[in-house]
């Protein structure tokens, strides 16, 4: 109801952009939902990790058996993964999206459709996180960075523009579809 009032205030293009920074807010909230159940996994990860270093069938018989040892340090890099998968959620918790009007270069928050040979995908550009691929409403969506080949390259760029990115002896055009 509150929608279709909004609707009836606002031009056509205006209610678009809108509609837009609405399903960019629920893609966040899909990707928070995803990094919850990535940090919950973590966790029970690093405690069975934990539990097998100090199990005391793992001490060391002689200095050769470094079981107990190798699940300590199993045990600190899933505690750690625990840490970064905590950071981003509050990055996404506090993060507010930016409406990109036509012609906007890329930025932090843009959600991108670019083609690669007549295939469409959509990246979602962030400070944190690359890598994260989900599927939100019929689409795959992945998280890059600046960090990332292809973050770097479309970066400033604009709807309409081609964005290059060298893979060792490849080189791969993406054209910008969209910028939302």
């Amino acid at each position: 109801m509150l929608l279709r009032a909004i609707k009836g205030r606002l031009s056509p293009v205006d209610f678009l952009h809108l509609e837009d920074k609405l399903n960019k807010k629920k893609l966040i909230a899909a990707i928070l939902k995803r990094l919850e159940h990535d940090l919950n996994t973590a966790i029970t990860a690093a405690r069975a990790a934990l539990d097998e270093a100090t199990h005391p069938e793992n001490k060391a018989e002689n200095q050769y058996d470094t079981r107990g040892l190798e699940a300590g340090y199993l045990a600190g890099a899933q505690a750690e993964r625990a840490a970064q998968i905590e950071e981003q959620i509050l990055i996404y918790k506090h993060l507010e999206p930016k409406d990109f009007k036509e012609k906007e270069p890329i930025s932090s928050t843009a959600l991108v459709e670019v083609e690669l040979n007549n295939k469409k995908s959509f990246v979602f550009v962030m400070s944190k996180g690359g890598g994260l691929v989900l599927e939100f409403e019929g689409q795959a969506i992945q998280v890059v960075t600046p960090n990332s080949p292809l973050g770097e390259a479309i970066l400033g760029l604009k709807a309409g523009d081609v964005a290059t990115v060298e893979l060792g002896a490849r080189t791969r055009e993406y054209e910008i579809l969209t910028v939302q």
